[in-house]
């Protein structure tokens, strides 16, 4: 089969299609010959010319496999979060976490292999500038919450995490602290996080490693009432942020606060009246006045048991410690006599035993503002911050961080934070992981067949039963991401 010019009285072979065994590749190799003509002559046609769709299998190969399918859905959920807009590689960078975790180097090698996305590898220059977006992305967050997700921000959920370096090189930013992750030989920053009453992420920022916990809960929570001042959130936060000036701030400034209590700083009569007016009864509750406003205790079997368990393996060691009298050891429920003699602290045992079981909180807010028991609901939602720390540690492998220069660690630190905003939006939506989510999605793939006798390329989607009958289906239908 060949495409032959006339011109005058003479006839010229122009282009060599190929050879044909039967009717069949005479057909293929003639519809191959009029696409030639159409696509470099100027030469009309009569005839529409209709596309391949007969494959040979046997003269056929599969030339590549793609996740497209993949790519194009997670583009869609950064369109839905209003985030399409950001730089390109912002968004690849953060698609890229979503499927396979990876330093910045391997990401551009998988961007490249699974979407065909090239990027030179002098993106470390690029990556710094980034940081301009942070505002731009806290923004739209809060906006998706309040738009998709219904969001009044009657409540914000505020903790803190460490993320530590494979180095052991300090300066101002990473440097050793208390670790979260059990790592305080090794440098490491501190990460505030807050978001909704549903754990969708709201705001972050990024502290040296050595910043004490309740310090950096007011700048967070001031900067997001600065961008929001239609809304006068109530803070709900852990222990570790009971500071006596830290909480004397908020109430300078307006803020209201519930934060879990340290019992064990209370004085011996206070919890002795928390204890009788509690009496071991599972659900009791009482309020009382405190210095850091309202002082709410509750009493759970469930937390008595596991308490009393953790309290005489402790009081055990204590005692074997004390009988060997090895003063050398440091551990709980022991005082040291004399530098040779140590002995058990039986008021602190006494102490701990009367709070065994009893959790205590503390908030500015009157029972008229806020219910006892719903303040203690608010409270039971900071799982929701530290449920999303887990996904960005483990889901995301946020850490360790081999970056060294601080533009760079703050760069690594954004794409975590839009990709756990992927994240947050599709489990929310979906009510499913996105362990479960990322397998479905990426066992949707693209095989590309070429046709040897013809060169024509063939485009094949793995079977979608699974994805149609899961949670996601209604996002994808949504999206229009498959043709039927």
């Amino acid at each position: 089969m060949q495409v032959v010019q006339y011109t005058g009285h003479s006839s010229k072979i122009v282009k060599h299609i190929g050879s044909a065994r039967d009717e069949i590749e005479r057909g293929l190799l003639m519809r191959k010959a009029q696409e030639w003509i159409e696509a470099y002559t100027s030469q009309p046609t009569l005839f529409s010319v209709q596309k391949q769709n007969v494959l040979i299998v046997e003269k056929s190969e599969c030339i590549r496999v793609t996740h497209d399918f993949a790519y194009r859905f997670y583009k869609s959920c950064l369109k839905e979060c209003q985030l399409s807009h950001l730089p390109p590689l912002l968004l690849d960078l953060a698609i890229i976490r979503l499927i396979e975790p990876a330093s910045k180097l391997r990401s551009l090698e998988l961007l490249s292999r699974y979407f065909g996305i090239k990027y030179s590898q002098r993106i470390y220059r690029t990556i710094p500038k980034l940081l301009s977006c942070k505002a731009d992305i806290e923004y739209h967050a809060y906006d998706v919450a309040r738009q998709k997700f219904k969001e009044q921000f009657y409540c914000i959920l505020y903790d803190v995490t460490t993320l530590y370096f494979e180095s052991f090189k300090t300066d101002e930013l990473k440097i050793q602290g208390f670790s979260k992750d059990d790592k305080s030989q090794q440098p490491q920053i501190v990460i505030g996080l807050l978001v909704t009453q549903a754990g969708f992420p709201l705001a972050y920022d990024v502290f040296a490693g050595n910043t004490f916990e309740g310090k950096t809960m007011l700048p967070v929570v001031e900067g997001f009432i600065a961008k929001h001042p239609e809304t006068r959130p109530i803070v709900v936060a852990d222990a570790a942020m009971l500071d006596d000036d830290r909480l004397a701030e908020l109430r300078e400034k307006g803020i209201s606060y519930i934060v879990g209590a340290r019992l064990a700083n209370t004085d011996m009569g206070t919890v002795k009246k928390i204890h009788g007016t509690l009496n071991a009864v599972n659900g009791a509750v009482t309020r009382m006045h405190s210095r850091h406003g309202y002082l709410i205790c509750d009493f759970s079997a469930k937390r008595f048991k596991k308490e009393l368990h953790d309290l005489n393996k402790l009081v055990q060691k204590a005692e074997d410690l004390v009988a060997k009298q090895s003063s050398g050891t440091k551990a709980k429920f022991i005082k040291r006599v004399s530098k040779e003699k140590i002995e058990l602290n039986t008021a602190l045992i006494e102490k701990r035993r009367l709070l065994l079981g009893i959790k205590g909180y503390c908030t500015d807010l009157s029972e008229f503002q806020l219910s006892t028991q719903q303040v203690i609901d608010r409270y039971h939602h900071l799982w929701r911050v530290e449920q999303s720390f887990r996904m960005s540690k483990y889901d995301l492998e946020a850490r360790p961080i081999f970056h060294q220069k601080e533009d760079a660690i703050k760069s690594h630190i954004l794409i975590c934070f839009l990709v756990l905003i992927i994240e947050k939006y599709l489990e929310l939506t979906t009510q499913m992981t996105l362990r479960k989510i990322r397998q479905i999605v990426w066992d949707i793939t693209e095989s590309h067949i070429r046709d040897n006798i013809t060169g024509y390329t063939f485009k094949f989607t793995s079977p979608t039963n699974e994805l149609m009958q899961s949670d996601i289906s209604s996002l994808v239908k949504t999206w229009k991401l498959l043709p039927h």
